[in-house]
């Protein structure tokens, strides 16, 4: 009896065990959510393990039974359509950061006047935008061009990524002289760049959704409505809703 006691006494001191939390994550958001991670799990010692990748093609593979926990979209069209095919958590969608276009290059000499002029002229090679049928940052950078009336200028120079981290990447490579990418990813970066003019394109509202119901998965939704992680959303170059 005395030995069941002392082991009962030893399992209630272990502490109980963390949680875990998968997130698939839209590519703007992937470095964000990064410096969201060290605050969120100090905070609750719940662990988080990202997956990045083009919101449509994240989309696909929760829709195929991918053991997500956490979507985080760069729209809020696709998670609704996630709800409608029977995945995630109905009623917990809500909006975690506005987002913005900019025109970047990685020449810091390229781009110091208007941006709009620019691609109206459209005097360069190659142009990098994201997927626009998989990323919503792509369908943003098609209207942005389209309300310049520069989509004839543009015939033969775009060069699109699977993801907007992939349209970044061919810019920061040299790859292509300019690029429609996220604000959030010039932040800080050498080159130059336009901040592209919010009426440009439609509102890039970016959806949360849980899509598996448990406790971190839970934890992290309501961090980052916490000032702590608007604060650090803000900063890295998003409106906040």
């Amino acid at each position: 009896m005395r030995l069941l006691i002392i082991a009962l006494l030893l399992m209630l001191s272990i502490p109980a065990r963390a949680g875990e939390v998968t997130v698939a994550v839209a590519a703007n958001f992937l470095t964000t959510l990064e410096s969201l991670k060290p605050g969120f799990e100090a905070q609750t010692g719940h662990r988080i393990t990202i997956i990045g990748g083009a919101t449509g093609k994240l989309a696909g593979q929760i829709l195929q039974g991918a053991p997500f926990d956490v979507f985080l979209a760069a729209d809020d069209k696709t998670p609704s359509k996630v709800l409608a095919g029977s995945k995630g958590i109905a009623g917990t969608e809500f909006t975690y950061a506005l987002g913005a276009l900019a025109l970047y290059s990685a020449d810091a000499g390229r781009i110091s006047g208007d941006g709009a002029v620019m691609l109206q002229e459209a005097a360069f090679t190659r142009l990098a935008i994201a997927n626009p049928k998989l990323a919503p940052y792509g369908v943003a950078a098609e209207q942005v061009i389209t309300a310049l009336g520069a989509a004839a200028q543009m015939q033969g120079k775009i060069v699109m990524g699977e993801n907007i981290g992939q349209a970044f990447a061919m810019v920061s490579s040299g790859n292509a002289e300019l690029g429609l990418v996220a604000l959030s990813q010039v932040q800080g970066q050498t080159g130059s760049y336009w901040p592209v003019p919010p009426h440009l394109h439609q509102p890039i509202r970016q959806n949360a959704l849980l899509v598996s119901d448990n406790e971190a998965a839970r934890a992290l939704l309501a961090y980052f409505q916490s000032e702590p992680a608007r604060a650090i959303i803000a900063k890295a170059g998003y409106g906040l809703p």
